[in-house]
Protein backbone atom coordinates (compact mmCIF):
# COMPACT_ATOMS: atom_id res chain seq x y z
CA UNK A 1 0.00 0.00 0.00
CA UNK A 2 1.40 3.49 -0.96
CA UNK A 3 0.55 6.96 0.30
CA UNK A 4 0.27 9.75 -2.20
CA UNK A 5 1.71 13.20 -1.76
CA UNK A 6 -1.71 14.50 -0.99
CA UNK A 7 -2.14 11.90 1.77
CA UNK A 8 1.13 12.96 3.45
CA UNK A 9 -0.15 16.50 3.61
CA UNK A 10 -3.04 15.33 5.76
CA UNK A 11 -1.07 12.90 8.00
CA UNK A 12 2.18 14.90 8.74
CA UNK A 13 0.78 17.84 10.85
CA UNK A 14 -0.89 15.67 13.54
CA UNK A 15 2.30 13.58 13.84
CA UNK A 16 4.47 16.63 14.31
CA UNK A 17 2.13 17.98 16.99
CA UNK A 18 2.26 14.67 18.85
CA UNK A 19 6.09 14.54 18.69
CA UNK A 20 6.36 18.10 19.97
CA UNK A 21 4.15 17.31 22.97
CA UNK A 22 6.20 14.26 23.81
CA UNK A 23 9.39 16.35 23.67
CA UNK A 24 8.02 18.94 26.07
CA UNK A 25 6.94 16.14 28.40
CA UNK A 26 10.42 14.58 28.41
CA UNK A 27 12.17 17.92 28.89
CA UNK A 28 9.89 18.81 31.79
CA UNK A 29 10.57 15.44 33.42
CA UNK A 30 14.41 15.66 33.27
CA UNK A 31 14.53 19.31 34.34
CA UNK A 32 12.95 18.49 37.77
CA UNK A 33 15.65 18.46 40.54
CA UNK A 34 16.16 14.97 42.10
CA UNK A 35 14.83 14.46 45.63
CA UNK A 36 17.73 13.84 48.13
CA UNK A 37 17.55 10.52 49.97
CA UNK A 38 19.36 12.05 52.95
CA UNK A 39 16.78 14.82 53.21
CA UNK A 40 13.94 12.37 53.46
CA UNK A 41 15.67 9.80 55.78
CA UNK A 42 14.93 10.26 59.53
CA UNK A 43 17.77 11.30 61.87
CA UNK A 44 19.33 8.23 63.54
CA UNK A 45 18.30 7.61 67.13
CA UNK A 46 20.97 7.35 69.85
CA UNK A 47 20.90 6.86 73.59
CA UNK A 48 22.74 9.47 75.66
CA UNK A 49 23.72 9.78 79.28
CA UNK A 50 25.07 13.04 80.75
CA UNK A 51 28.55 13.25 82.24
CA UNK A 52 27.99 13.51 86.00
CA UNK A 53 30.04 14.15 89.12
CA UNK A 54 30.51 11.17 91.41
CA UNK A 55 32.27 10.59 94.70
CA UNK A 56 35.55 8.87 93.84
CA UNK A 57 38.46 7.61 95.92
CA UNK A 58 41.55 8.11 93.79
CA UNK A 59 43.50 4.85 93.58
CA UNK A 60 46.70 3.32 92.23
CA UNK A 61 47.19 -0.39 91.55
CA UNK A 62 50.30 -2.59 91.85
CA UNK A 63 51.11 -6.28 91.72
CA UNK A 64 51.77 -7.48 95.26
CA UNK A 65 52.65 -10.61 97.20
CA UNK A 66 51.32 -11.77 100.55
CA UNK A 67 53.95 -12.43 103.21
CA UNK A 68 53.58 -13.78 106.73
CA UNK A 69 54.54 -11.41 109.54
CA UNK A 70 56.31 -14.28 111.34
CA UNK A 71 57.74 -17.44 109.79
CA UNK A 72 59.60 -20.09 111.80
CA UNK A 73 61.42 -23.19 110.56
CA UNK A 74 61.47 -25.92 113.22
CA UNK A 75 64.77 -27.84 113.56
CA UNK A 76 66.19 -30.42 115.95
CA UNK A 77 68.86 -29.01 118.28
CA UNK A 78 70.08 -32.37 119.59
CA UNK A 79 70.52 -35.84 118.12
CA UNK A 80 68.06 -38.60 118.89
CA UNK A 81 65.26 -40.75 117.55
CA UNK A 82 61.94 -39.02 116.88
CA UNK A 83 59.45 -40.54 119.33
CA UNK A 84 56.25 -38.50 118.76
CA UNK A 85 54.72 -36.14 116.19
CA UNK A 86 51.96 -34.37 118.09
CA UNK A 87 50.24 -32.26 115.41
CA UNK A 88 48.13 -32.63 112.30
CA UNK A 89 49.69 -31.14 109.17
CA UNK A 90 48.02 -27.86 108.27
CA UNK A 91 46.49 -27.22 111.68
CA UNK A 92 46.64 -23.98 113.65
CA UNK A 93 49.07 -24.06 116.58
CA UNK A 94 49.59 -21.84 119.59
CA UNK A 95 52.75 -20.51 121.18
CA UNK A 96 54.30 -23.16 123.46
CA UNK A 97 52.29 -26.05 121.99
CA UNK A 98 54.25 -29.35 121.94
CA UNK A 99 54.82 -30.50 118.35
CA UNK A 100 57.66 -33.07 118.31
CA UNK A 101 59.21 -35.23 121.00
CA UNK A 102 62.64 -36.90 120.82
CA UNK A 103 63.49 -39.92 123.00
CA UNK A 104 64.32 -38.64 126.47
CA UNK A 105 65.99 -41.62 128.22
CA UNK A 106 69.63 -40.85 127.44
CA UNK A 107 69.18 -37.12 128.13
CA UNK A 108 67.41 -37.82 131.43
CA UNK A 109 70.32 -40.07 132.39
CA UNK A 110 72.77 -37.28 131.65
CA UNK A 111 70.78 -34.94 133.89
CA UNK A 112 70.79 -37.48 136.71
CA UNK A 113 74.53 -38.01 136.30
CA UNK A 114 75.18 -34.27 136.38
CA UNK A 115 73.13 -33.95 139.57
CA UNK A 116 75.15 -36.76 141.19
CA UNK A 117 78.44 -35.18 140.17
CA UNK A 118 77.30 -31.92 141.71
CA UNK A 119 76.49 -33.65 144.99
CA UNK A 120 79.95 -35.24 145.04
CA UNK A 121 81.60 -31.89 144.27
CA UNK A 122 79.64 -30.16 147.01
CA UNK A 123 80.63 -32.88 149.51
CA UNK A 124 84.28 -32.54 148.55
CA UNK A 125 84.01 -28.79 148.94
CA UNK A 126 82.49 -29.20 152.39
CA UNK A 127 85.30 -31.52 153.50
CA UNK A 128 87.94 -29.18 152.08
CA UNK A 129 86.38 -26.30 153.96
CA UNK A 130 86.43 -28.17 157.27
CA UNK A 131 90.02 -29.25 156.74
CA UNK A 132 91.01 -25.69 155.97
CA UNK A 133 89.28 -24.40 159.09
CA UNK A 134 91.05 -26.90 161.40
CA UNK A 135 94.48 -26.11 160.00
CA UNK A 136 93.92 -22.37 160.37
CA UNK A 137 93.27 -22.87 164.10
CA UNK A 138 96.29 -25.14 164.47
CA UNK A 139 98.45 -22.64 162.66
CA UNK A 140 97.44 -19.95 165.10
CA UNK A 141 98.82 -22.16 167.95
CA UNK A 142 101.93 -22.97 165.99
CA UNK A 143 100.93 -26.63 165.63
CA UNK A 144 100.52 -26.56 161.85
CA UNK A 145 102.85 -25.02 159.28
CA UNK A 146 101.65 -22.23 157.04
CA UNK A 147 102.28 -24.37 153.97
CA UNK A 148 99.60 -26.77 155.12
CA UNK A 149 97.14 -23.92 155.55
CA UNK A 150 97.91 -22.70 152.05
CA UNK A 151 97.45 -26.17 150.65
CA UNK A 152 94.08 -26.50 152.36
CA UNK A 153 92.99 -23.09 151.01
CA UNK A 154 93.87 -24.21 147.50
CA UNK A 155 91.84 -27.37 148.02
CA UNK A 156 88.81 -25.28 149.07
CA UNK A 157 89.09 -23.09 145.97
CA UNK A 158 89.47 -26.15 143.76
CA UNK A 159 86.36 -27.68 145.30
CA UNK A 160 84.38 -24.50 144.68
CA UNK A 161 85.53 -24.49 141.07
CA UNK A 162 84.49 -28.12 140.74
CA UNK A 163 81.03 -27.22 142.02
CA UNK A 164 80.72 -24.50 139.37
CA UNK A 165 81.74 -27.00 136.68
CA UNK A 166 79.18 -29.52 137.88
CA UNK A 167 76.46 -26.86 137.96
CA UNK A 168 77.29 -25.86 134.36
CA UNK A 169 77.23 -29.50 133.28
CA UNK A 170 73.84 -29.94 134.99
CA UNK A 171 72.48 -26.85 133.25
CA UNK A 172 73.66 -28.13 129.86
CA UNK A 173 72.14 -31.55 130.53
CA UNK A 174 68.81 -29.99 131.52
CA UNK A 175 68.83 -27.79 128.41
CA UNK A 176 69.48 -30.81 126.20
CA UNK A 177 66.67 -32.67 127.94
CA UNK A 178 64.40 -29.70 127.29
CA UNK A 179 65.39 -29.77 123.60
CA UNK A 180 63.77 -33.21 123.31
CA UNK A 181 60.45 -31.29 123.32
CA UNK A 182 60.08 -29.15 120.22
CA UNK A 183 57.39 -26.51 120.81
CA UNK A 184 55.83 -23.81 118.67
CA UNK A 185 57.48 -20.42 119.27
CA UNK A 186 54.59 -18.49 117.61
CA UNK A 187 50.88 -18.65 116.86
CA UNK A 188 50.27 -19.74 113.29
CA UNK A 189 49.61 -22.59 110.90
CA UNK A 190 52.04 -25.48 110.59
CA UNK A 191 52.89 -27.14 107.29
CA UNK A 192 53.99 -30.65 106.34
CA UNK A 193 56.40 -32.63 108.51
CA UNK A 194 59.63 -33.64 106.80
CA UNK A 195 60.32 -36.61 109.12
CA UNK A 196 58.06 -39.07 110.89
CA UNK A 197 58.27 -41.16 114.06
CA UNK A 198 61.31 -43.46 114.30
CA UNK A 199 63.70 -41.34 112.25
CA UNK A 200 67.01 -40.15 113.65
CA UNK A 201 67.09 -36.37 113.82
CA UNK A 202 69.88 -33.91 114.58
CA UNK A 203 70.80 -30.31 113.72
CA UNK A 204 71.91 -31.48 110.25
CA UNK A 205 68.49 -32.99 109.47
CA UNK A 206 67.20 -29.69 108.12
CA UNK A 207 63.76 -28.19 108.56
CA UNK A 208 61.26 -30.50 110.28
CA UNK A 209 58.26 -28.24 109.59
CA UNK A 210 57.47 -24.57 108.99
CA UNK A 211 55.02 -22.39 110.92
CA UNK A 212 53.67 -19.16 109.42
CA UNK A 213 51.59 -16.59 111.26
CA UNK A 214 48.30 -15.66 109.60
CA UNK A 215 46.64 -12.74 111.35
CA UNK A 216 47.67 -10.05 110.66
CA UNK A 217 49.62 -10.57 107.45
CA UNK A 218 51.74 -8.38 105.17
CA UNK A 219 51.31 -7.38 101.55
CA UNK A 220 54.48 -6.20 99.78
CA UNK A 221 54.49 -4.52 96.39
CA UNK A 222 57.13 -2.70 94.30
CA UNK A 223 56.48 0.93 93.41
CA UNK A 224 58.58 2.81 90.88
CA UNK A 225 60.08 6.12 91.93
CA UNK A 226 57.95 7.87 89.31
CA UNK A 227 54.71 6.31 90.60
CA UNK A 228 55.69 7.13 94.17
CA UNK A 229 56.02 10.81 93.28
CA UNK A 230 52.61 10.70 91.55
CA UNK A 231 51.05 9.16 94.66
CA UNK A 232 52.64 11.73 96.95
CA UNK A 233 51.45 14.55 94.71
CA UNK A 234 47.92 13.11 94.60
CA UNK A 235 47.88 12.85 98.40
CA UNK A 236 49.14 16.40 98.95
CA UNK A 237 46.32 18.66 100.13
CA UNK A 238 45.97 22.40 100.20
CA UNK A 239 47.64 23.71 103.32
CA UNK A 240 50.47 21.19 103.25
CA UNK A 241 48.73 18.14 104.75
CA UNK A 242 48.60 14.65 103.26
CA UNK A 243 45.38 12.77 102.48
CA UNK A 244 44.86 9.56 104.45
CA UNK A 245 45.12 6.37 102.40
CA UNK A 246 44.01 2.76 102.74
CA UNK A 247 45.65 -0.27 101.19
CA UNK A 248 43.07 -2.53 99.57
CA UNK A 249 43.55 -6.03 98.17
CA UNK A 250 42.02 -7.51 95.01
CA UNK A 251 42.23 -11.28 94.76
CA UNK A 252 43.28 -13.18 91.63
CA UNK A 253 39.64 -13.92 90.73
CA UNK A 254 38.81 -10.20 90.69
CA UNK A 255 37.01 -10.08 94.05
CA UNK A 256 37.79 -7.28 96.49
CA UNK A 257 39.17 -8.43 99.83
CA UNK A 258 36.85 -7.00 102.53
CA UNK A 259 39.45 -5.78 105.06
CA UNK A 260 41.52 -2.63 104.39
CA UNK A 261 45.19 -2.54 105.30
CA UNK A 262 47.45 0.11 106.79
CA UNK A 263 50.72 1.20 105.20
CA UNK A 264 53.58 0.72 107.68
CA UNK A 265 56.88 0.61 105.78
CA UNK A 266 58.63 1.93 102.68
CA UNK A 267 62.02 0.53 101.76
CA UNK A 268 64.69 3.23 102.17
CA UNK A 269 66.67 1.87 99.20
CA UNK A 270 65.76 1.82 95.50
CA UNK A 271 66.52 -1.27 93.46
CA UNK A 272 68.94 0.01 90.81
CA UNK A 273 67.85 -2.60 88.27
CA UNK A 274 64.11 -1.80 88.43
CA UNK A 275 64.17 1.78 89.79
CA UNK A 276 61.54 0.66 92.30
CA UNK A 277 61.29 0.29 96.04
CA UNK A 278 59.19 -1.98 98.21
CA UNK A 279 56.16 -0.73 100.11
CA UNK A 280 54.49 -2.82 102.80
CA UNK A 281 51.10 -2.78 104.49
CA UNK A 282 49.57 -4.82 107.31
CA UNK A 283 46.29 -6.54 106.44
CA UNK A 284 43.84 -8.20 108.88
CA UNK A 285 43.40 -11.87 108.01
CA UNK A 286 40.91 -13.26 110.57
CA UNK A 287 39.62 -16.02 108.28
CA UNK A 288 43.00 -17.10 106.93
CA UNK A 289 41.90 -16.24 103.38
CA UNK A 290 45.27 -14.70 102.50
CA UNK A 291 48.13 -17.18 102.29
CA UNK A 292 51.87 -16.56 102.52
CA UNK A 293 53.35 -16.25 99.01
CA UNK A 294 50.02 -15.49 97.28
CA UNK A 295 49.92 -12.97 94.40
CA UNK A 296 47.33 -10.18 94.71
CA UNK A 297 46.64 -6.69 93.38
CA UNK A 298 47.47 -4.00 95.93
CA UNK A 299 45.35 -0.85 95.58
CA UNK A 300 46.38 2.41 97.25
CA UNK A 301 43.13 4.32 97.76
CA UNK A 302 42.21 7.63 99.37
CA UNK A 303 39.98 7.29 102.41
CA UNK A 304 37.96 10.42 101.62
CA UNK A 305 35.91 10.67 98.43
CA UNK A 306 36.26 13.57 96.01
CA UNK A 307 33.83 14.64 93.29
CA UNK A 308 35.09 13.63 89.83
CA UNK A 309 33.46 13.57 86.39
CA UNK A 310 32.39 10.12 85.21
CA UNK A 311 30.73 8.55 82.16
CA UNK A 312 29.67 5.06 81.16
CA UNK A 313 32.54 2.84 80.02
CA UNK A 314 30.39 1.83 77.02
CA UNK A 315 30.73 5.39 75.66
CA UNK A 316 34.52 5.29 75.59
CA UNK A 317 36.14 4.71 72.17
CA UNK A 318 39.79 4.44 71.21
CA UNK A 319 41.85 4.93 68.06
CA UNK A 320 45.48 5.64 67.21
CA UNK A 321 45.24 9.11 68.75
CA UNK A 322 43.87 7.85 72.07
CA UNK A 323 40.51 7.81 73.81
CA UNK A 324 37.48 9.78 72.60
CA UNK A 325 33.71 9.99 73.07
CA UNK A 326 30.84 11.23 70.87
CA UNK A 327 28.74 14.04 72.33
CA UNK A 328 25.40 15.46 71.14
CA UNK A 329 25.48 19.29 71.22
CA UNK A 330 22.63 21.79 71.60
CA UNK A 331 21.91 21.63 67.82
CA UNK A 332 21.53 17.83 68.03
CA UNK A 333 24.73 17.29 66.09
CA UNK A 334 27.37 14.71 66.91
CA UNK A 335 30.70 16.07 68.14
CA UNK A 336 33.93 14.13 68.75
CA UNK A 337 35.73 14.91 72.02
CA UNK A 338 39.21 13.70 72.94
CA UNK A 339 39.36 12.73 76.63
CA UNK A 340 41.83 11.65 79.32
CA UNK A 341 40.67 8.85 81.61
CA UNK A 342 41.12 7.96 85.27
CA UNK A 343 40.19 4.85 87.27
CA UNK A 344 37.15 2.68 86.57
CA UNK A 345 34.09 2.88 88.83
CA UNK A 346 32.03 -0.28 88.33
CA UNK A 347 30.52 0.30 84.85
CA UNK A 348 31.70 3.94 84.70
CA UNK A 349 35.08 5.53 84.11
CA UNK A 350 36.50 8.78 85.49
CA UNK A 351 37.24 11.50 82.91
CA UNK A 352 40.04 13.84 83.93
CA UNK A 353 39.84 16.17 80.88
CA UNK A 354 37.89 16.72 77.67
CA UNK A 355 34.33 16.87 79.05
CA UNK A 356 32.17 19.12 81.19
CA UNK A 357 29.44 18.18 83.62
CA UNK A 358 26.14 17.73 81.79
CA UNK A 359 27.59 16.93 78.34
CA UNK A 360 25.30 14.40 76.64
CA UNK A 361 27.56 11.49 75.81
CA UNK A 362 26.35 8.87 73.33
CA UNK A 363 26.21 5.47 75.00
CA UNK A 364 23.91 3.52 72.65
CA UNK A 365 24.03 3.65 68.85
CA UNK A 366 27.63 4.87 68.53
CA UNK A 367 28.23 2.73 65.42
CA UNK A 368 25.33 4.36 63.53
CA UNK A 369 26.56 7.96 63.65
CA UNK A 370 29.52 10.10 62.70
CA UNK A 371 30.76 13.57 63.77
CA UNK A 372 28.66 16.41 62.31
CA UNK A 373 25.56 14.27 61.81
CA UNK A 374 22.18 15.36 63.19
CA UNK A 375 20.69 12.74 65.52
CA UNK A 376 17.66 12.16 67.71
CA UNK A 377 18.85 11.56 71.25
CA UNK A 378 17.03 9.60 73.94
CA UNK A 379 18.13 10.07 77.57
CA UNK A 380 19.07 6.78 79.26
CA UNK A 381 18.61 5.98 82.92
CA UNK A 382 21.81 6.00 85.03
CA UNK A 383 23.46 2.58 85.30
CA UNK A 384 23.05 0.79 88.62
CA UNK A 385 26.33 0.45 90.49
CA UNK A 386 27.17 -3.16 91.15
Amino acid sequence: MTISKLGWRWILPPVLVALAGLGWLLVGHFEKPPVSAAATAPAPAVGVRPATLKGVNQSFEFVGRIKAVNKVELRARIEGFLEKVLFREGQDVKTGELLYQIEKAQFQALVDQAKANLIVAEAAATNAGLEYGRNVELNKRQFSPQSQVDQNKAAVDTAQGRIMQMKAALTQAEVNLDYTDIRSPIDGRIGRTALTVGNLVNPASGVLATIVSEDPIYVLFPVSVRDLEIIREARRKEGGGMAKIDIRIRLSDGRDYPHPGVWNFTDPQVDQQTDALIMRATIPNPDGQLVDGQFVTAVIRERQEEQRLAIAQAALQVDQSGYYVLVVDAQHRVELRRVQTGPNLDTDVVITSGLREGDNVIVDGIQKVRPGQVVTETPLAPAKSG
